[in-house]
Formats: structure tokens, sequence, C-alpha cells
């Protein structure tokens, strides 16, 4: 493997906004290079790659020391990646890191312990009391529950303080008022009744609501509308409307509060439909578009000093390479993408129950690429479609067989347990050998457990657990 043909892999593995600070690297590095401002230098970027000025510098003195290597029309760029390219860098390395902190500057959010420790200055609390409100604080973890114990709380404090257990319960309720609602509660239970004090007192249910959260909260978790009903001495329609209230508040209060830096995906292709056909493009805003620069490239023939002409030569020929393996890049994402919409036509208009199987080697065969190409070329590579954006890696999924002597794919089996979950009766729901029935009736042979390993992965609780009124 030559250097160059290394670095036509390595740009097709990397992410699109891996490859923008690559492509800006080479930039800053090689002067030979440049970028192309508008379409129709885009459209040039191959015809200046090997403009006549730059054929001639390299080859008017073949006897120089420069290295020059004739590049092929087609980078072979595919290849056992494991057995050629062992050691290649896939995440962004320390420069990478630096350049990426540059161009988008601290982006985190606030946490949790900030935004509480802020509202904490705005109060009016003692010395004792801040220093007690700051150790709880740092005990509420990222959902915004306190799972430390107060009196092991207690403990922990500098000894000098001297506080009481009542005095840390009066500090927490102070904290308990703070936003987000529901912070600091330690247990679910508790977390609801904060978020229901903090409603307006003119909601309706309000008083029902924090009645059964208070009394009666372990008959709501286990579903159990009949004794609810008459516990609370409510009608169906009256407990509904009650258990809705419920339902609108958050059982993970700390969530909504997130340091967590934010990640922007840009796809490297867009499909659309154009006069009734699915149409594949490369995305504009994706692709970087160079070209050589004339001015520097025919400095390479006039320069008398060898040492000079050596060093110009040399950038020539690596921004020439550069810009194949750019081409390069671009032609094999392209045709992989394309054929995975030639067979995924049906989820780009029926949606996930459309889904057809489909396997690496499938493409594979068909582009007549390695596995591990393909592999490297669906990692980290986003395709805008009507339905939304989605990774390479989405389209593929297993086999499962029909009675027909078909396929389905697993995404497809997903997308109808789903659908018939959504539509279920709330107050009857099905469970996992009743889906798988439900299935086999359409001639698609899923087992049980299959069924509630489906289910699972999709964060769908079991049947028990879905029971609630109609």
């Amino acid at each position: 493997m030559t250097p160059q043909l290394q670095q036509a892999i390595r740009l097709l593995q990397l992410s699109t906004l891996e490859l923008r600070m690559e492509v800006q690297q080479a930039l800053d590095s090689n002067l030979m290079l440049e970028i192309a401002e508008d379409d129709e230098d885009a459209e040039m970027e191959s015809e200046q790659s090997e403009d006549p000025a730059s054929e001639e510098a390299l080859d008017e003195n073949p006897d120089e020391p420069a290295s020059v290597e004739e590049i092929p029309d087609d980078l072979p760029v595919d290849s056992a990646w494991e057995d050629v390219y062992d050691n290649i860098q896939s995440g962004p390395t320390n420069w990478e890191a630096d350049e990426r902190e540059l161009e988008h500057g601290d982006d985190s959010g606030e946490s949790l312990q900030e935004h509480l420790s802020w509202q904490l200055r705005m109060g009016t609390l003692g010395p004792t009391d801040q220093a007690i409100a700051e150790a709880l604080i740092d005990s509420i973890d990222e959902d915004g529950y306190l799972r430390t114990d107060l009196e092991e709380l207690r403990q922990g404090m500098e000894p000098e303080l001297e506080v009481e257990l009542d005095e840390v319960e009066a500090v927490l309720h102070c904290i308990q008022n703070f936003d987000p609602p529901g912070v600091g509660a330690r247990d679910l239970r508790e977390s609801l009744a904060l978020q229901l004090r903090q409603l307006d007192p003119d909601t309706p249910r309000l008083e029902e609501a924090q009645s059964l959260v208070a009394e009666h909260f372990d008959l709501l978790a286990g579903r159990d509308y009949a004794r609810l009903k008459r516990r609370m001495r409510l009608d169906e329609e009256a407990l509904t409307e009650v258990v809705r209230l419920i339902q609108t508040l958050n059982p993970r209060p700390g969530a909504q509060i997130s340091d967590r830096r934010a990640e922007y995906v840009v796809p490297d292709v867009i499909v659309r439909k154009v006069n009734g056909a699915w149409r594949v493009e490369l995305n504009p805003e994706a692709a970087p578009r160079l070209r050589i620069n004339a001015t520097y490239a025919s400095l390479a023939k006039q320069v008398s000093n060898p040492e000079d002409s050596s060093y110009l030569k040399n950038h020539l020929q690596e921004a020439r390479w550069f810009i194949k393996s750019l081409a390069s890049r671009n032609e094999t994402l392209l045709k992989v993408a394309t054929c995975i919409i030639e067979h995924q036509r049906d989820f780009l208009e029926q949606g996930e129950v459309g889904m057809k199987p489909l396997v690496l080697a499938d493409v594979a065969q068909e582009v007549e690429m390695h596995e591990s190409t393909i592999s490297r070329v669906t990692t980290r590579k986003y395709m805008l479609t009507p339905r939304g954006v989605f990774e390479l890696k989405y389209f593929f999924s297993s086999h499962v067989s029909t009675a027909g002597g078909g396929e389905a794919s697993s995404t497809a089996i997903r997308a109808l347990i789903k659908k018939m979950i959504a539509e279920e009766n709330p107050a009857k729901p099905l469970s996992d050998s009743k889906i798988a029935s439900v299935l086999d009736d359409e001639g698609i042979h899923v087992a049980r457990r299959t069924v509630a390993k489906y289910r699972e992965a999709m964060a769908i609780p079991p049947s028990n657990e879905r029971r609630r009124l109609a």
C-alpha cells in the first residue's frame, strides 16, 4: 500500500465533520490546493487537477529527485481493511479536537448542579444553610433525585457545622422548590407530588391526583384501576382524567437540564423524488470542492532552484492525489447509497413496514467491493430522505422467513409489532404470544421470545405494564 492509497482509504471512512477538518489541514499545509468558489470551478476540479501546466511541471525534468507517481483514473480503495490498514485512526486527533473546539466554541449546556447552584446564589440562605444546600446539590444525580440518605449526608459534613437532621430536611425542602419541578425528590412518588404541588391550583383534577399519589401510589404503579376506582370513589371517566394528569409529569425531572455537547449530523447524500423516480445525489454542503492553484502550479516549471522546484512538484503531486482521493470517496459513497435505495424503495414509499431484508454481502456483490469496505463506507455516513435522516447502516437488517417462502426484514417486523401495540385495546393489551400468533396468520413465522426481544429493543413494556384505562 502506497501512502497515497492509504490516504484514499482513510478519506473513505471519515465522517463528514472529520472530512472537513482533514480538508482544512490539507489546505493549510499544501499551497497547491484551494477551494473551488463556485459551481463552475467545482465542475472543472478534475481538469484543474490534471492541468497541462501541472503535467508539464512534473514531466519537464524527470531526473530530479522529486518522487512522482502516475495517478490512476480509479483509485483501488477496496480491500480487506484489517489486512491492509490495521492502525488507521478513525477518531479525531488532538489537533482535530482543538480545531473542532475553535470552530464550534463551547456549545455544552449547563449542568443540573450548575443550574441549582445558580438558584441557590439568588436566595437568602445563611452560611450554614448554604453549606448544607451545596452538599445536597452535589448529591443529586442527573435524573434529579437525591439518592443519599440524609443522616449519612449530615454525618459527612464538616464537624464545625454541627447541623441537626431537621436542619438538613428543611434545606432540602427549600431546594425542592427550585426549577425544574420535582428536583431533589428521594423517590418517584415524592417527585410526582412535588410537581403536582407546583401546578396551577385551578388545574382540573389536581386535588384527586395529589390524593392518588399520596395515598394510592402502589395501586397506580400496579395498574390496579378497579381498586383505585373503589378506593377513590371515582367513575372510570374521572379516574382516566386523573391518570392523564399524572402522566403529563416528568419521571426524570433532572433530564431537562443537560450539559451534554450538542451533536451535529450533516447528511452525506440526499434522496428525493424527481418525476416519479427516486434520485440519489451527494450533499454539496458535505462534499468539499477543491482545485489546483494554477498560479503556483505554473511556478513549478519556472523556478530554477532545484530544491524549490522539487518542493513545488511534491506539493503538486500530493494535491493531485488528494483531489483524486476525494473524487474516489464521493464516487464510492454515491454508488453504495444508490444501491441501498434501489433495494429500499418500499421504505421510502411506505415507511419501516416496507423495509426489505438487506445485508452487507448483498451490496458488496452488486457494487463489486469487499464487505469490509461496505461496512466502513456506511459507518457514520448519513442519508437525508423525505422520512428523515438515517445512518446508512440503518437500511441493513436480518432476514426472517415467511410462510410463502419469501423473506421479511427484522426492521419491518419491529414496525409491525409497534403498529399492533399502538392500535391495541389499552384495557386488554396484546401479549407477546398473541402478537406472534397474529404475525403467523400474516405468514411471518416469529417465535414469542423473538417478539419479546424486538419489543424490548424498542423500549416497549410488557402487556401487564401497558394496561391502562380505555
